[in-house]
């Protein structure tokens, strides 16, 4: 049985024109504060980000300084940007998480959810796990787009969501979906990068636009500076799903729709040479940019859907 999602006629009339032909290539040119978050974050200081460890309580204090410079506004429940939550990891044990969600309130009550995981795998046998790509390259990214937002007011409020645990299964992301600072029914999409500066072919992939089809209209497939390649949901197309693959998993399991940002698995991916001398700096600056544009391109929209659970069209 197929489940297509419908969004709203007005979402996709009344959406920004099309972004097609609206590719500025900043080929050529890098993004230092990007690249600065994302060496910082893979360094070995921060002993590869494992939940539960000093280095992740290291990296949740570079972001929670981030946020505060950048100016973004904590919800009163999560105090200091902290939410915090439990799980039973594999063999039951309890393992507490910290997500850091800080957001810049639009001119509307539809919201936007802008993530990332910044937790990685640690040490494992004395060896750093640092996760440049997976995915300090993430949370620079939703850095990098905080900071535009900062500067420029959103129409739609816009949380940026730094997710724990995802490592582990997404435990950050259902513990934020379970527990939303606002309600769950004003989210209108997630979009997530996991893994975004990292590709010899110059390519990042997106997904979820077999699923919500009417989002596909706020991707630029045809930039010059790198490739954007739609799929990896589109079963025609005959690659593996990533609808759960990262923590967009846990959006869509509440139809919420969803764009995940991010390129193929590389030889670095979970090994201790994921480093940032090993990411592709020039496409990470690229790719970055072409997920701003996205974000930009979906804020334009003002009428962004804010329920799915009646417009479910069920087709076997």
């Amino acid at each position: 049985m197929k489940i297509l999602y419908i969004l709203p006629l007005a979402m996709m009339l009344s959406c920004c024109s099309s972004v097609k032909n609206q590719s500025t290539s900043n080929s050529g040119k890098l993004d230092t504060q990007l690249l600065k978050d994302v060496e910082t974050l893979s360094s070995d200081a921060y002993q590869g980000r494992k939940t539960g460890t000093k280095g992740a309580e290291m990296a949740r204090a570079y972001i929670i300084d981030r946020f505060q410079k950048l100016g973004l506004k904590s919800y009163p429940q999560n105090v200091n940007y902290a939410q915090e939550f439990t799980f039973n990891a594999r063999g039951g044990t309890k393992v507490d998480g910290t997500n850091v969600i800080g957001y810049i309130p639009g001119k509307g009550t539809n919201v936007i959810v802008v993530s990332a995981h910044y937790d990685h795998l640690g040490v494992v046998k004395d060896e750093v796990f640092n996760g440049a790509d997976d995915n300090a390259s993430g949370t620079a990214g939703l850095l990098k787009i905080a900071a535009y937002f900062a500067k420029n007011k959103p129409n739609n409020t816009i949380i940026f969501a730094s997710f724990d645990a995802e490592e582990m299964g997404l435990q950050g992301a259902k513990a934020f979906v379970a527990n939303p600072p606002v309600p769950i029914n004003t989210i209108a999409v997630n979009l997530n990068m996991d893994m975004i500066s990292h590709s010899d072919k110059g390519e990042l992939y997106v997904c979820g636009t077999f699923k919500y089809p009417a989002l596909k209209k706020y991707v630029d497939t045809n930039r010059k500076d790198i490739k954007v390649i739609l799929g990896h949901d589109d079963p025609k197309l005959g690659h593996d799903d990533w609808t759960n693959q990262s923590d967009q998993g846990a959006f869509n399991a509440k139809n919420i729709p969803f764009l995940y940002f991010g390129v193929e698995d590389h030889k670095d991916y979970h090994k201790a040479t994921d480093e940032y001398q090993t990411i592709t700096q020039q496409f990470y600056s690229n790719a970055a940019d072409a997920v701003l544009q996205v974000v930009k391109n979906v804020d334009k929209q003002t009428g962004l859907q804010q329920s799915l659970k009646d417009k479910m069209i069920m087709k076997n």
